[in-house]
Order: C-alpha cells, then sequence, then structure tokens
C-alpha cells in the first residue's frame, strides 16, 4: 500500500499593518496625482474648520465683550404712536433711577444746530454729526472709556465745553484737546473725546455740549430725547416692564424700552445662520474632493491590472485586494483631510491674531472633520476596491 502525503495549506491572510503598507506604497508610487486628489480634501477641510473656528473665536470675543459690558443696560426712549411723538418729561432719568433695583439713570437730548471745524468752512458740510448734550453721569453708565481728555463734569460745566464722540473726532480731524470748534457761531472747546461705544453706537456721531451752555446759548428745555439706565442683574426683567409706568403713568405705551445687549446679540444670531450656510458649503467642496478620490482610485485600478492579476495568481483573495485598495483610499483621503486641518487652523489663528480674539476651535470641529474625511474615502473607495477584488487573475495578467 502505498502511504499518500497530505498537507494542511493554512487560509491566506493579510495583516491589517501590511493592508497598511500596501496602500501607502500605492500612493507613494504617484505623489503628484496623489497630491492633486487629496488637494480637494484638504480644501474642504480647511473651510470647514476656518468657518467653525472664526465663528467660535468671533462668539468667544462677543461673550467676553457683553460680559465686560454687562447686559443689564436699558434705555428708554418716546416711541411712536401714529404720526406724533409724545415726549418723554424732563425728569424721565430721574423717575427710573428711584426703581428699585436701578444703580443709575441719565438721560441724553440731541440739539439744533451743526459741528463745523472752522468758521470757515462751507455751511454743507456737516459730516453728519449731531450735537448732543447729557448728564454727567452717562459715560460711566455706557462704561465709555476717553481717548483723550475728559468727559463733562462740575468743573467744565457752563464754561462752553464738548467732548466729542468716536466718529465725530474722526470726522473733525481729530482736534487736540484745547481746539476750538463751532456749534453753528458759537465757539466751544474741546475738553475731550471718546473711544466707540460699543453699546451705543448711534452716539459716536455726538458732540456733546455741557448741559449750562445747552441750556444758556442752544436753547435746550431739559427734556431728554433717551434715557439710558443700569439695573442689578436679577432685576432687569422686572425693571424693564415697570419703566413704562413710571415714565408716563398715563401712558406707559407712549414709552419703549430696549437692551442695547439683545442687538449685539442678535447679531451673533445671524453670524451664526451665515456660519451654517458657509459649513454647508464646505460640505459640498468635500463632496467634489470625495469625487476627485474615487475618480483617482479608479484610474488606479485600470492601470494595476497586471498587479492585481499577478497578487492574485499568488495567492490573495478578493478580500485581500478589496482592503488594499480600500485602505489606499482611506490614507488618500486622511492625508487630505490632515492636511486640511492644519490649514485650516492657520487661518482661524491668522484671523484670531488680526482681530485680537482669543483662538478658539472646539474639539468637536476636529473630530468631525476627521470623520467626514474617513467616511468620504470610505465611500469614495468602495468601488474601486470592489471592481478591484473582481478582476479575473487571467484577464489581470493578460491585458
Amino acid at each position: 500500500m502505498t502511504a499518500t502525503a497530505s498537507f494542511d495549506v493554512p487560509p491566506s491572510r493579510l495583516r491589517r499593518s501590511d493592508a497598511v503598507r500596501l496602500g501607502a506604497a500605492g500612493l507613494r508610487a504617484r505623489p503628484s496625482r496623489i497630491v492633486l486628489s487629496a488637494l480637494g480634501i484638504a480644501i474642504g477641510i480647511a473651510a470647514m474648520i476656518a468657518v467653525v473656528g472664526i465663528s467660535t473665536s468671533s462668539r468667544a470675543a462677543l461673550d467676553s465683550e457683553l460680559e465686560r459690558l454687562g447686559t443689564n443696560l436699558l434705555r428708554v426712549e418716546a416711541s411712536e404712536r401714529g404720526e406724533t411723538i409724545r415726549p418723554l418729561p424732563a425728569d424721565a432719568a430721574l423717575r427710573v433711577e428711584r426703581l428699585t433695583g436701578v444703580t443709575g439713570a441719565a438721560g441724553v437730548a440731541e440739539l439744533p444746530g451743526t459741528v463745523y471745524r472752522s468758521p470757515l468752512t462751507p455751511r454743507g458740510e456737516t459730516n453728519a454729526l449731531v450735537v448732543r448734550t447729557a448728564d454727567e453721569s452717562l459715560a460711566g453708565l455706557l462704561e465709555a472709556s476717553v481717548d483723550s481728555g475728559r468727559w463733562h463734569d462740575r468743573a467744565t460745566d457752563g464754561l462752553g465745553t464738548v467732548v466729542l464722540g468716536s466718529l465725530a473726532a474722526e470726522r473733525l480731524g481729530a482736534p487736540a484737546v484745547g481746539t476750538r470748534v463751532f456749534v453753528g457761531d458759537l465757539p466751544v472747546t474741546v475738553v475731550g473725546s471718546l473711544r466707540p461705544l460699543e453699546l451705543a453706537p448711534d452716539l459716536d456721531t455726538g458732540v456733546f455740549v455741557d448741559g449750562t451752555t445747552a441750556r444758556d446759548e442752544l436753547g435746550w428745555d431739559g427734556v431728554p430725547d433717551a434715557v439710558f439706565e443700569r439695573s442689578s442683574d436679577e432685576l432687569v426683567r422686572d425693571v424693564r416692564e415697570r419703566v413704562p409706568g413710571t415714565v408716563a403713568p398715563d401712558m406707559p405705551s407712549s414709552v419703549s424700552v430696549s437692551r442695547p445687549s439683545d442687538a449685539l446679540a442678535a447679531k451673533d444670531a445671524a453670524d451664526s445662520a451665515f456660519t451654517g450656510l458657509l459649513v454647508g458649503l464646505s460640505g459640498v467642496a468635500l463632496l467634489v474632493g470625495g469625487v476627485g478620490v474615487a475618480n483617482t482610485m479608479v484610474i488606479t485600478v485600470l492601470e494595476r491590472r497586471r498587479e492585481i492579476g499577478l497578487r492574485r495568481a499568488l495567492g490573495a483573495t478578493r478580500a485581500h485586494v478589496r482592503s488594499q485598495f480600500l485602505v489606499e483610499a482611506l490614507l488618500l483621503s486622511l492625508v487630505g483631510g490632515v492636511v486640511g486641518i492644519v490649514l485650516g487652523t492657520a487661518v482661524v489663528a491668522a484671523v484670531a491674531l488680526g482681530n485680537g480674539w482669543a483662538f478658539t476651535v472646539p474639539w468637536t470641529a476636529y473630530v468631525a472633520g476627521l470623520g467626514a474625511t474617513l467616511a468620504i474615502g470610505g465611500v469614495a473607495g468602495v468601488f474601486p476596491a470592489v471592481r478591484a477584488a473582481r478582476t479575473s487573475p487571467t484577464v489581470a495578467l493578460t491585458a
């Protein structure tokens, strides 16, 4: 009897580390094509990171600004009723200040007249400046910073002095403290200028005349156009509800109360909506990049048919070939994603530095970026990988 020898041939297998090395080797063999394909993914990820990071940094800066300025400032004005506006009472600021929880109130009024740098300035060149007067406590309530000089106080009251808003100072040529400007034909002396007022930007064009001069020389009747007030944070809503009835008991509806910080919050909401649109456009760029990866991988499969046939003839299974090309697509997308994250982070850092913001990019943006990269690579690589796996060894070797 003849003994027959039998051998147990172990099944062919492809380790994960080998699959990664094969995929990396495939990328290194065609560097120029890989760079162009990865560029589409990189642009999409960079745009996504940049949009999210800039929006987050801007929002963080706004939150910090609101925390500094406070959200407990209210603005009280006369509201329109039909075609008429009932003015506030002359003691409106005093009435508001007496409310429980109110820490301070100050009135501001607009006066007739225009401001000129020189009496020789043509009367048509008004620079859209507004003559105003205000209580001495206004600057403190608005957290106003003095750029030069000082704000009105008892020492300057009645001396024919003005304080310039930031835009007013700019349009008048930034006159130095002690310089004379003209309210109509009335010469007044500049005693200070303000930095921009974040919570009352409409006052930046104001030229603030001291109260006594406003009464004696410009005919102000002491009636404010608006009253600003600060209250304790926990009582803002309660104070807001009680102000109209306090200022005008007989007609509360003639008084409107707004919170200036709400305008900044609304701007932030609008920016968030715009950010969502830009993130969507970034997604389109990612989709285009994914199409580029798929196209590259299809061409790669066609060019490497002999390699595929040889590997199949040497024992590689369809699953091995499929894994090789799928890993290659994933690595290609990953390279583009990492480059995009670096570029996007650099853009956010540059914008934040240029605007004086704190650099802020949520970690979820990076996770989402890498996740989207791998998802795009996986989807883009499925069809080429399956096509490669279905290639017959005989047909591939004889092609």
